[in-house]
């Protein structure tokens, strides 16, 4: 045991550390890193879910990434093809893009090199097309590139892209399976996280994968899901996330929000809550709350 005297001067050297530690260390208790959601710092996100995108999408991303100043990086490879012509990025000059070099490998050792990392060294935007997301873990995870494409983002740049180019921006990688893309949790589970602890589904109307999202949150309840419809896209800056396009963005965070409000609502219970967003909503990543 220890005298009146011995246990005030270790209360003492308690609060001496306690305001001699960082304030994100004590933060860090409150709430851990691996539990927050949150964007890039800087830059600018465009995560579109898939489908024919109409100019509101594209010219909203040519905007960020400079206008008529833009210099695109535009990555097919998630599509699976061999090569890529430069009428690959059609969709993009055909909006107004003046300045779109096609970057496209199957070699993880290529896309390290200097020579095929080269044009992203002054890139003002990088777009990420459809397919499967896996393609694009295989080819850019190394090093190198993906430095590359987060230097865009601390630029102000922009990185953007649609259906897998948008499950890939995510920390979990929702359907990441080689064998098949029904497969939730496959094996490849981890994006490129521009946004922290979040899985992102894509062409979820247009293809019933409303209920999809839970087969991950059943494994992961601390990540935010986010499922995006067809012609459709959230903007990411920092921590609020716009939703752009014609259709509905599905949010999975345990809770419920409607315009009319749900007093009146008989809901499920809450592992199976979701509720949509459309043009012009604005939702907090790290607070998960709509803002008004």
């Amino acid at each position: 045991m220890c005298n009146l005297k011995q246990l005030n001067n270790r209360l003492l050297v308690t609060a001496l550390i306690i305001c001699l530690l960082p304030a994100g260390q004590l933060m860090s208790q409150d709430a851990p890193a691996d539990k927050i959601t949150s964007g890039p710092s800087k830059g600018t996100l465009v995560i579109a879910g898939g489908g024919r995108l109409s100019d509101t999408i594209i010219k909203r991303f040519l905007s960020l990434a400079g206008g008529d100043n833009a210099r695109i990086i535009y990555i097919p490879t998630a599509a699976g093809a061999e090569s890529y012509s430069d009428s690959a990025a059609y969709f993009l000059r055909s909006r107004g893009a003046g300045n779109v070099t096609v970057l496209h490998t199957d070699s993880r050792d290529t896309a390290n090199s200097d020579f095929f990392t080269a044009p992203l060294l002054d890139a003002t935007g990088v777009w990420f097309g459809g397919g499967r997301q896996w393609r694009l873990v295989d080819s850019y995870s190394g090093p190198l590139t993906e430095e590359l494409f987060r230097r865009v983002l601390k630029r102000g740049g922009v990185v953007g892209g649609s259906s897998a180019g948008a499950t890939i921006q995510g920390s979990f990688l929702a359907r990441g399976d080689t064998e098949n893309n029904q497969v939730m949790m496959g094996d490849h589970q981890k994006g490129f996280c521009y946004i922290s602890n979040i899985a992102i589904d894509q062409h979820v109307l247009a293809r019933n994968r409303q209920f999809d999202m839970y087969g991950i949150l059943r494994e992961h309840p601390e990540l935010l899901g986010i499922g995006i419809d067809e012609n459709t896209a959230v903007v990411v800056q920092r921590d609020t996330m716009e939703v752009i396009g014609a259709s509905y963005v599905l949010v999975y965070d345990g809770s419920f929000w409607s315009r009319e409000g749900s007093d009146l609502k008989i809901l499920p219970e809450k592992d199976f809550l979701f509720y949509l967003l459309r043009q012009g909503d604005r939702y907090n990543l790290r607070e998960r709350k709509i803002i008004d």
